[in-house]
């Protein structure tokens, strides 16, 4: 299994917000997840780093040997719940902090599958031979897509397509979803934030996974900033080498 992960400020912002991070829990499974923060000031940067340390504290700290997928689930709903407390916690204890969130997505691979957990609009991508995407974004955009009362094309320059409906950290309880996919040989996982898929086409997504085995979450970012980079970029990519 091989990964690799970057994160980028983009042209136009001025900050990062967005926070990730990989690692091996134990020989051939891994762990990576995605967050992009919102809130005013530094706000959503506090957000996403918090969730992303308290997640993966607890994924180290919880995990363990022959893991079952419902263990796994288990774990990452009990991390994200943890993450969730952490953050609205402090945006409710200091008001610099007050409404500040973070979208979150993470997986875990292990014994050829991958396990999937979301909230917000943060993705998660098979690439094997096409592409697919796992998650299906919280967010007003695709709540009009599902109603039929936006068409994809007009969703693209829909003027609240960054309007999300469910983040980590704005309430004190939090709704994961999950998913659960096989994850074969040769196939590769992608978790990004919206500061990729908004700016890079699926077409062009596909063809920096297909040729490039090592190196796909810089040229992913390189593509997102080349196309304008009007947002943070975040991207990291699994393989199952």
């Amino acid at each position: 299994m091989k990964y690799s992960y970057v994160t980028d400020k983009g042209i136009r912002r001025q900050e990062n917000q967005d926070c990730c991070y990989a690692f091996e829990p134990e020989p051939g499974a891994v762990f990576a997840i995605v967050c992009d923060g919102m809130g005013g000031e530094n706000a959503g940067d506090i957000a996403s780093t918090l969730a992303v340390e308290t997640v993966v504290h607890r994924i180290r700290t919880g995990w363990h040997r022959n893991m079952q997928p419902s263990s796994v689930k288990n774990l990452l709903l009990t991390s994200i719940t943890a993450a969730n407390i952490c953050v609205f916690d402090l945006a409710e204890s200091e008001e610099i902090y007050r409404g500040m969130g973070t979208t979150v997505v993470c997986a875990v691979i292990l014994d050829d599958f991958v396990t999937v957990a979301h909230v917000g609009d943060s993705r998660a991508y098979i690439y094997a031979e096409t592409l697919r995407q796992l998650t299906k974004d919280h967010s007003l955009v695709q709540e009009l897509l599902d109603a039929g009362d936006l068409t994809p094309d007009e969703a693209k320059n829909y003027p609240k397509k960054n309007y999300i409906t469910r983040a980590l950290g704005v309430a004190e309880k939090i709704e994961i979803d999950f998913t659960r996919s096989q994850f074969g040989k040769g196939d590769k996982l992608l978790l990004c934030s919206d500061g990729l898929t908004n700016f890079v086409p699926d077409e062009e997504i596909k063809g920096i996974l297909d040729e490039h085995a090592d190196n796909a979450a810089k040229k992913l970012v390189g593509a997102a900033n080349a196309a304008g980079g009007g947002d943070n970029i975040t991207a990291v990519v699994i393989s199952n080498s």
